[in-house]
């Protein structure tokens, strides 16, 4: 074989060695066309503001990107649900019949989610949820449904253990949005309350939509150690403003979930809100260096603090980029796609995230207070729950022998009249 051919052969065996290579996967996902990657949120309604945030964040990670996961193109679709369950199906349906998307982020609330479980189900949609519904990653868990976030009581247990031990309270009232994520929320707390040794005395739930929380703050116990707020979108505003225009700053000690006291709504607050705590797996003031440049680059694009939904999509983001990074860029793979988001252990915004078998997220929860930074009202951080599990403290296996948590369960024993 002469000098010339057997330079011929070794580049054409240089060739077939290259085309095995992640390098040729890329190229391979290039050519297979973009991402199409769907997002379903709020933009109207009272859950908006944090709806708005979920799209500004994310689309905040695909600009730090250029678009671009795993070699591949990302294109966006949008779908704003409104918060109402029955427009969430909708919207869904022509996200993935219409826009033809390969995977899902969303949607936000918890009742949304319970309303699209089937469709997703039928349609194996890959779903990145920011949804709190319990059972979705529970009894009912879906082999389509991961979530990077929490499930309503995920933060709520922590916050039960806190306001126990560490502020000795006894005796509580909670008060919620009467829907699934305010069920699940006060259900988780007062569990873990009771069987710490206290009493929850009282229990309201209000509409999402009510225009006036004056009949409830009528109603409301002082004779208590503090109260649980578990409101979403704007609703922990509005109410703390009643709060205290009822007089009851000062008579009444207040805590909230995760959603409560959210960067997106402290930014219209004042001095009312200095000094109460929250529960949430997220907090803009976390120190790690995805949230620092994080945080930093949403505050000077929307002159105000990321929190809980902004998060929620950022970190959603980079499990998918991680789960996609794992097979090259091969999101048509759906199989391969949701065993890879199950298989995710990244480092992200919230800090180190891995999951369950249930497709839940294990990650840190931290008790959070507001304080005044620099002008502005922030989440610091008071105490980490390191690793904290969807089941708390309980063996899954025992945990999943009850009910879901709901309204009725566990059944509130210590209400006073």
């Amino acid at each position: 074989m002469n000098q010339q051919r057997r330079a011929l052969v070794q580049a054409a065996a240089a060739a077939a060695a290259l085309s095995a290579t992640g390098l040729s996967g890329i190229a391979r996902a290039q050519a297979a066309g973009p991402i199409r990657l769907g997002l379903l949120t709020v933009k109207t309604g009272p859950l908006a503001s944090g709806g708005l945030d979920m799209e500004k964040a994310l689309n905040q990670y695909l600009k730090e990107r250029n678009f671009m996961m795993a070699g591949r193109k990302v294109e966006l679709f949008v779908g704003d649900s409104a918060g109402v369950p029955a427009t969430a199906r909708t919207k869904l349906q022509e996200l993935v019949e219409r826009n033809k998307i390969h995977v899902l982020i969303g949607p936000l609330a918890a009742n949304e989610a319970l309303a699209v479980d089937d469709y997703i189900r039928a349609q194996s949609v890959p779903t990145l949820s920011v949804a709190a519904a319990e059972d979705m990653t529970q009894r009912k868990a879906s082999p389509w449904f991961v979530r990077g976030t929490s499930t309503s009581s995920q933060c709520a247990q922590p916050m039960a253990d806190y306001c126990l031990k560490d502020l000795k309270w006894k005796r509580m009232g909670l008060i919620a949005d009467d829907l699934a994520y305010g069920h699940e929320m006060l259900a988780g707390f007062q569990r873990v309350f009771e069987e710490g040794g206290g009493k929850i005395v009282q229990k309201q739930f209000a509409p999402l939509t009510v225009p006036d929380y004056g009949s409830y703050l009528a109603q409301l116990k002082t004779n208590v150690d503090g109260i649980f707020l578990g409101f979403a979108g704007s609703n922990g505003f509005r109410y703390l403003r009643q709060f205290n225009e009822y007089g009851m700053k000062g008579k009444v000690n207040v805590v909230g979930g995760m959603t409560a006291l959210d960067e997106a709504v402290l930014r219209n607050m004042g001095d009312e809100a200095i000094g109460i705590r929250t529960a949430c797996w997220y907090s803009a003031e976390l120190a790690n260096p995805i949230n620092k440049k994080f945080a930093a680059d949403f505050r000077a694009q929307n002159k105000y603090d990321p929190g809980f939904y902004a998060a929620a999509t950022y970190v959603e983001a980079a499990v998918l980029e991680s789960a996609l990074d794992a097979i090259h860029g091969k999101v048509e793979d759906k199989p391969a796609l949701m065993k890879a988001l199950k298989a995710v252990k990244a480092s992200t915004a919230r800090g180190p995230v891995s999951f369950d078998s249930y497709g839940n997220v294990v990650g840190d929860v931290f008790i959070r207070r507001v304080e005044r930074k620099d002008g502005r009202l922030v989440n610091v951080v008071d105490k980490t729950y390191p690793s904290v599990s969807q089941f708390w403290t309980y063996k899954p296996e025992d945990f999943l022998k009850n009910p879901v948590y709901s309204r009725d369960w566990p059944p509130a024993k210590n209400l006073e009249s």
